[in-house]
């Protein structure tokens, strides 16, 4: 016969869950201590990896938070700590960090790798609910993650002190990030793919290079402009003073309505058709500020200025369709 819940039920037990993990973090947060500062300062002074080692739910964690400092520009990888004591305590080298989580302290299989990481002379962080467990004597730092009760009804499945734990390397992970200044410019470079690196995209990554920047100055023709215009590809072309500064630029359009109102445009130099004050984007601005910049004016490119206003590069519309900004 098939189980069902009544809506009423389900509801409640979702808040009572919700409500016993959230105190779980709060007491935690509370009962933080110096330690969590040493616990910092030995990843920041690592020289090699971090390892996150458990088992079972914490090995899930473990997971997590090994992705995370990976994610945050700290080299970091999770180990099997039932695979380590067979054959793969190997991995460990030399200037490498140790996380091992154990909940209990007492997890035999992470146990039996310690000897193996002390012979090393690695640093071990210990993130444990039992603070005088063997775990925890053998360590440098520990981290407590001990909470009242589990979410279960029976105080048996890790759900609250999981989570727990997760907040815990979520901290660890943080704080480092900050502490070495990890910019999102980092950030980017760590995630190329996906809508991460899309959205941290910066412009002088997908702009055009000053040499495919289609110029005319200010005295050249029109129909220079107009050849520039065709050979860019672009629909534009930047109009330049003496100094190579940008003062103007002109657009398919522009081309247009100056046929419309003058029908010859021989006798016409580029200045007597330009608009001027064109818009402009740092090289270092995010490409989604480039997107938002071209749709307030309703505009399809953008030039990219040094600090004599000289032109650098030039980014299309089509240009941030093709990274996927768009």
């Amino acid at each position: 016969m098939k189980r069902t819940i009544d809506p009423k039920s389900a509801l409640e037990i979702a808040r009572r869950v919700i409500r016993i993990e959230r105190d779980a973090l709060e007491d935690i947060g509370e009962r933080l201590t110096e330690d969590f500062a040493r616990a910092v300062d030995l990843v920041l002074a690592c020289k090699g990896r971090v390892v996150v080692t458990g088992m079972g739910k914490s090995g899930q964690i473990c997971r997590k938070i090994a992705a995370t400092l990976s994610s945050t520009g700290t080299s970091a990888f999770f180990l099997h700590a039932g695979e380590a004591v067979h054959g793969d305590l190997g991995m460990f080298a030399r200037g490498d960090v140790c996380i091992a989580i154990s909940y209990s302290g007492s997890t035999q299989e992470v146990l039996a790798l310690l000897p193996g990481v002390r012979r090393i002379g690695l640093p071990l962080v210990a993130i444990t609910g039992a603070t005088d467990s063997a775990l925890a004597r053998a360590a440098d730092v520990v981290l407590d993650v001990r909470v009242e009760t589990e979410a279960c009804q029976l105080s048996q499945a890790p759900t609250a002190s999981t989570t727990a734990t997760l907040a815990m390397g979520d901290a660890l992970a943080v704080a480092v990030l900050e502490a070495k200044g990890f910019t999102d410019r980092d950030f980017a470079m760590l995630h190329p793919g996906g809508a991460l690196g899309r959205k941290l995209l910066r412009v002088e990554e997908v702009m055009h290079e000053r040499s495919l920047v289609p110029l005319v100055g200010t005295d050249d023709s029109v129909l220079a402009a107009l050849n520039k215009i065709t050979d860019g590809r672009l629909g534009t072309a930047g109009i330049v003073d003496s100094s190579g500064a940008l003062v103007g630029v002109i657009t398919d359009g522009d081309i247009r309505r100056a046929v419309l109102r003058h029908g010859d445009l021989s006798p016409l130099a580029a200045r007597d058709v330009m608009a001027q004050s064109p818009k402009t984007v740092s090289a270092d601005a995010l490409a989604e500020e480039a997107l938002a910049t071209m749709e307030r004016y309703q505009i399809t490119s953008l030039f990219i200025l040094d600090g004599n206003s000289r032109p650098v590069g030039i980014i299309h519309l089509h240009d941030l369709l093709k990274a996927g900004v768009v």
